[in-house]
């Protein structure tokens, strides 16, 4: 190759060692345009837990967090509960559920009465500043992981059975737990 060739394609391949590099410091996480959003919109959100108090993201801090966007009336939502719960038995400080209630269909009474008539040891809290609107892709279940420095790990529309969606939370808890 000629020495102004050599040099036009040293070039070239300089301007693109540089720009994928400027790209990875922009997005080091390598998240999607959506997963970015979601996570911009959950870094500045509230809830009000059913004692009618603000719950921030930032509240979890140190711990994997999941928050699952439901409704009573959701039979894919509800059947994972168990499962959820059970891995808040086995991680104990590592793990929450923050289970978000649309309000979409719901009303706060009917949040009420399903805490009432099951023990699932999860942060209950109502969705009263339309976050899920700002969030949720198609519909419910409609879950999103947080890592415990507050970093959007995954969201997911849909369930995948009561086993599935326990071995794949298992292992995002097991893959970001602080040691």
């Amino acid at each position: 190759m000629n020495t102004p060739k050599l040099f036009a394609f040293s070039f070239l391949i300089f301007l693109f060692v540089i720009t994928g590099c400027s790209q990875k410091a922009q997005n080091p996480r390598h998240l999607s345009e959506e997963e970015a959003r979601i996570e911009a919109v959950l870094q500045r959100a509230s809830f009000v837990n059913m004692d009618g108090e603000e719950v921030y993201l930032s509240d979890y801090k140190g711990k994997v967090v999941m928050i699952d966007f439901w409704e009573t009336w959701c039979g894919p939502c509800l059947m994972v509960f168990p499962a959820m719960d059970s891995l808040m038995a086995e991680y104990g400080e590592d793990f929450e559920v923050l289970a978000v209630n649309t309000l979409t269909a719901d009303e706060r009474k009917d949040v009420e009465d399903f805490i009432a008539n099951n023990e699932y040891d999860f942060e209950f809290s109502l969705d009263m500043n339309d976050v899920g609107a700002e969030v949720i892709s198609l519909g419910i279940p409609f879950k999103v992981f947080i890592d415990p420095e507050g970093f959007l790990i995954k969201a997911e529309l849909g369930s995948a059975g009561t086993e599935g969606d326990y071995l794949k939370a298992k292992t995002i808890i097991e893959d970001n737990k602080k040691s």
